[in-house]
């Protein structure tokens, strides 16, 4: 989100970090719960005064997938068990079970690192994270 919206305080430092990553010669990933937030939550006109339209966000997730290198994950067959284990070592519940089942999906898929600025992920410390906007601001301040 912070790479697509102009409005987003962090879209140049993330706008450039996404074109690293479609750049690099290895694959990178999103998970399809992900997709689904970036769409739902860009176009929202409750939380974005001027929101999306769809056909942009859509025109975004394929221009991302068209970077030839992105790779989209969903469930596996063993990603419950993997939930499983994550709400129960995080003890999540509620709104963060969303974060937790990325989690499981990153962990199915042995993602080696989630990017992300979101804390709640330290509920599920089996996956190891990285804020790369703070790396990217610290590396260009």
């Amino acid at each position: 989100m912070y790479a697509h919206r102009l409005d987003s305080p962090f879209n140049q430092a993330a706008h450039q970090l996404i074109l690293g990553l479609a750049a690099a010669p290895a694959s990178w990933a999103v998970t399809w719960p992900s997709v689904y937030e970036f769409l739902g939550i860009t176009t929202h006109p409750k939380i974005y005064p001027d929101p999306t339209l769809m056909p942009r966000a859509l025109a975004q997730m394929e221009a991302w997938l068209g970077s030839g290198n992105l790779v989209l994950l969903g469930e596996t067959a063993g990603t419950f068990d993997i939930l499983r284990e994550q709400l129960s070592a995080g003890e999540v519940v509620g709104p963060r079970v969303h974060d937790a089942k990325i989690a499981a999906i990153c962990l199915a898929h042995r993602v080696a690192e989630l990017w992300t600025a979101d804390r709640d992920f330290s509920r599920c410390p089996a996956l190891p994270t990285r804020n790369p906007l703070s790396d990217f601001s610290a590396q260009h301040h």
